[in-house]
């Protein structure tokens, strides 16, 4: 069976509290199984027993029962461990560097990566620095800048809440060992 990890876009922020127990029940209820949630900002590892179901599948599915408990606009984007793995190994910049910020952007697919990047057009701002992945877009803006960068400013508009979610690379390597301690033993 396949690992995933939920991400939700807003959970605890802008007026949106869920408590993870809350959130486990709606996971749960969902039949999810081998249930985790990393720390309160809206990650929860989880295996679908089935494994029947698709990735677009699974987030409707999870978006569609977040709206009904909580009553909110949810926007969830799956991952397994091999992408969270990835998405962390190739993290292009310095992410000790203590005068930055280490971020991922998960996107929902590759279109909107390479709409990111046209909305924070050229020349780049030295506040940040930007490079894309698969799926994924990396951030390392100077530290106390993240919300007025240029990618910042891009990642707030309307049309980019359903496709987009971001993570310090601190938060995606606490999921990725909580990740791997919740694998199964072969």
């Amino acid at each position: 069976m396949t690992l995933w990890v939920a991400l939700l876009r807003g959970v605890n922020v802008g007026g949106v509290n869920v408590k993870s127990a809350e959130l486990l029940e709606v996971f749960r209820g969902l039949g999810l199984t081998r249930l985790t949630a990393v720390l309160a900002s809206g990650n929860m590892i989880f295996e679908e027993p089935t494994g029947t179901l698709t990735r677009q599948q699974l987030e409707t599915r999870i978006e569609d029962a977040l709206h009904t408990r909580f009553s909110y606009d949810a926007h969830v984007h799956t991952r397994t461990t091999a992408e969270i793995a990835s998405a962390l190994s190739e993290f292009p910049f310095d992410a000790t560097d203590t005068s930055r910020q280490p971020y991922i952007v998960f996107c929902s697919d590759v279109d909107v990566v390479d709409s990111l990047l046209a909305g924070i057009g050229s020349p780049r701002s030295a506040a940040e620095a930007v490079s894309p992945g698969e799926s994924v877009l990396y951030w390392w803006p100077v530290k106390g800048r993240s919300t007025d960068t240029p990618l910042a400013k891009v990642l707030t508009r309307t049309r980019y809440k359903p496709t987009t979610t971001t993570r310090n690379v601190r938060t995606v390597e606490r999921i990725l060992a909580t990740m791997h301690k919740s694998a199964p033993s072969t």
